[in-house]
């Protein structure tokens, strides 16, 4: 991938419902960072960021199933990506489905780009 195209991924993270404001902020940092003496620095901090964002399918299994998911998201939301998580591990996911996940993915799969 360029390096334009892992940026859009990078951005489709912070887009995605399912983002958290901290992680939208480091996401907001390393875009501000882009192009200057800081990127290398703040590319850094935004794939550990990642890496710890980026939920395995149990994980995301796990808390769909719980008590505070369904608390969190509401019992009819949580069964339905419940489902739609338990689709995509029979299919072999080994990362949430959900947009954050998903592009993040993506990014930490290009994190040499970013670094580059």
């Amino acid at each position: 991938m360029t390096k334009e195209e892992v940026l859009e991924k990078v951005k489709a993270v912070a887009e995605a419902p399912s983002c958290y404001s901290g992680l939208k902020d480091v996401i907001k940092s390393y875009c501000d960072a882009v192009g200057t003496a800081g990127e290398k620095a703040a590319a850094e901090k935004l794939i550990a960021a990642l890496e710890e964002c980026v939920e395995p399918i149990d994980a995301t299994i796990g808390f769909l199933k719980s008590e505070e998911g369904k608390k969190i998201l509401g019992a009819d939301t949580a069964a339905a990506v419940l489902k739609t998580a338990e689709d995509a591990k029979a299919q072999g996911e080994k990362i949430c489905p959900c947009p954050a996940c998903q592009n993040g993915k993506v990014v930490l799969e290009n994190k040499a780009v970013l670094l580059g």
